[in-house]
């Protein structure tokens, strides 16, 4: 337990024998109370990115702080990493610094409250919720600027603080941040809405203290904790090898002309325990693509990914983190120094998860996933409409996820499987677009036994001038497939302008004008292939292609030929087939789609990439080697 708790009641927690009904009973109690807390958010708050996106992340933690039940872990350690003040009964702690708190949060959009839970005096709890806010300042609606040098420039900075102190709201403090953005109601009533889930979480706490009594709440906690330590304890011993294994993926740039990135990391196993070692990573940008990983956090993803591959039925919480060390070098991409922009690491973020899935499944090829969580792509829309009112719009687009041992990858799927759509008719009602186009794309899947998802188009027309955003990754390189799958196909962004001219868009970019009749077709990335394409049942491929999924055309690079009808054509798919084999030879483990550099080679006269023709792409074709890393990593090393 934290030194600065202030307790009024010092008596220790007796250990108690729990018997597994009464464990279960109380699992499920703090599952269902998780459960609430978001449904008391999403009906609360006004931000479509919280309200319809469910950009949230609740948890429900133990006295020391490790998180019991919950969807992202790491705040806990972070804080308590940054905060020295003391912490008593009726406190809400705020703060959307990632400096301060060790990448606890990692950009500064996301608000975390945390708040202890006192039961006589004694800390027996902690319940903790963060949103993302649609903006909170900066030089850019939506507070994500990709060409900003500094986190000076991304919106206002709040340190830990007691935004609620022994129960009364700090209304100044409120208002001052309130000041400093763009939508203060929409803050606001996010704000309201997190405080109110965090309320939610104590109720439910105090109930099971009251109905069990707090010394067998608190047993029941640390059970829970050693069962998932016990469980993931033996998924790591089968699947890490005590061997070293390395991969390498990366991001294709910064918006600012630099780049690909490199996330480089190694991994092995040494008794029960392994290590992650992030060494060879590029350095920090001098871009807002940074991503402060705390690392706590990474082993949060891990236990995610682990859990929902392996054994959903897991509960999912910090119980394994002493089993696993992660080592990121300072100064790196992914452990920028202060005061390094963070506010579009997304892309990074959301790569860490391909990169686990190339290092876990080389010691196991049968449990292996394709790329495909390989960004989380945002679109940010905003100005004033025909009355004067201002109007911001953010969302979170969707992707193909990659193909997988289970099956398929779903089509135009978000990174986070609990995100959801902002519904068109939300979007039409609320904002001054159409929603023209909203499909997924044929063929973008990476062929495979198992394909991959096909990503999303989404054509929004705008209805009043604004500027607009566009940030995105896998336009350069692909997302790989595996086990003999295929890569999935890139991003790439389209606007034609209300008077026909068609214009390609960077995949990263802001300050974009639009006019009343402009169209922008977002298309997102494709998930990899997963296995050999040539050993899909040919029954499938022709139902895909029936469905749109896959076109008659693309059937053929699963070697099935299709008629008008999408009726197979047995002895000319055998033949096929036959021929592919033989001219391909020996499948990867991992097919990239080619090097870094014939990729960069190909764009070339891949204009609906990333074009020549831009002043951004002409520079990046020109500036990979330094890194764009800055003073700041170079007097890190």
């Amino acid at each position: 337990m934290p030194a600065n708790v202030v307790q009024t009641n010092n008596r220790p927690f007796s250990k108690v024998d729990i018997d597994p009904i009464t464990l279960d009973i109380i699992e499920n109690a703090l599952r269902n109370a998780r459960s609430e807390m978001d449904a008391v958010l999403f009906r609360t708050a006004m931000s479509p990115g919280i309200r319809e996106q469910h950009d949230a992340f609740p948890m429900i933690a133990n006295p020391e702080g490790k998180m019991v039940v919950g969807q992202f872990g790491s705040f806990f350690w972070g804080f308590q990493q940054g905060y020295d003040g003391d912490i008593e009964e009726g406190d809400v702690f705020l703060t959307n610094d990632p400096y301060v708190c060790n990448g606890a949060i990692s950009h500064l959009n996301d608000w975390l409250t945390m708040m202890p839970i006192y039961i006589d005096g004694r800390l027996v709890a902690w319940a903790a919720m963060f949103g993302h806010m649609t903006d909170i300042g900066g030089k850019v609606p939506g507070s994500l600027p990709t060409d900003a040098a500094q986190v000076f420039e991304e919106g206002v900075q709040i340190p830990p603080v007691k935004i609620i102190r022994k129960g009364k709201l700090n209304e100044e403090i409120l208002e001052l941040i309130l000041r400093n953005c763009r939508l203060p109601e929409w803050n606001r009533s996010d704000f309201n809405a997190i405080v109110a889930a965090l309320r939610l979480a104590e109720r439910r706490v105090l109930e099971m203290a009251d109905r069990f009594g707090v010394d067998t709440l608190v047993s029941a906690m640390q059970d829970m904790l050693d069962r998932n330590k016990r469980a993931m304890g033996e998924i790591l011993k089968m699947v890490v090898p005590e061997t070293k294994q390395y991969f390498e993926d990366y991001i294709d740039d910064d918006g600012m002309g630099m780049g690909p990135y490199k996330i480089a990391c190694t991994l092995w196993r040494e008794g029960d325990g392994v290590i992650f070692d992030f060494e060879g990573t590029d350095p920090q940008s001098i871009s807002s693509v940074n991503f402060l990983l705390n690392e706590e956090m990474f082993k949060m993803f891990l236990g995610a990914f682990f859990i929902n591959l392996f054994d959903p039925q897991i509960l999912f919480n910090d119980g394994f983190y002493d089993l696993v060390e992660v080592r990121i070098p300072r100064g790196t991409i992914l452990k920028p120094i202060r005061p390094a922009a963070l506010s579009s690491r997304t892309h990074l973020l959301a790569r860490i998860f391909d990169i686990m899935s190339g290092l876990l499944g080389q010691g196991s090829p049968e449990a292996l996933c394709a790329a495909g969580f390989s960004d989380s792509p945002h679109f940010m829309y905003s100005g004033y409409d025909k009355n004067g009112e201002w109007y911001q719009l953010y969302q979170i687009g969707f992707g193909g996820i990659p193909g997988r041992p289970a099956g398929d990858g779903p089509d135009g799927h978000s990174l986070w499987p609990a995100f959801t759509n902002v519904p068109n008719e939300f979007l039409e009602a609320y904002f001054p677009l159409r929603i023209v186009k909203y499909e997924t794309i044929a063929d973008s899947g990476g062929p495979g036994l198992h394909r991959g998802g096909n990503g999303l188009s989404m054509g929004y027309q705008f209805l009043e001038p604004g500027e607009i955003s566009i940030h995105d990754d896998r336009w350069l390189t692909h997302p790989w497939g595996v086990n003999g799958g295929l890569p999935g196909a890139r991003s790439h962004k389209l606007m034609v302008r209300a008077d026909g001219s068609e214009e390609w868009m960077q995949s990263k970019c802001d300050r974009i004008k639009v006019a009343a009749g402009d169209t922008l077709y977002f298309n997102t990335w494709g998930g990899g292939g997963w296995g050999d394409p040539l050993e899909r049942d040919a029954a499938k491929v022709a139902l895909d292609a029936e469905r749109g999924i896959v076109t008659v055309e693309g059937a053929k690079r699963y070697g099935v030929v299709l008629g008008s009808d999408f009726s197979v054509d047995r002895r000319a798919t055998e033949d096929l087939r036959r021929r592919i084999a033989s001219e391909r030879g020996t499948t990867e483990l991992f097919n990239r789609g080619g090097t870094v550099e014939e990729l960069k080679a190909r764009c070339k006269a891949d204009t609906h990439l990333d074009p020549p023709t831009t002043p951004v792409f002409q520079k990046w074709m020109g500036r990979r080697e330094d890194g764009g890393r800055g003073e700041l990593a170079d007097a890190a090393e």
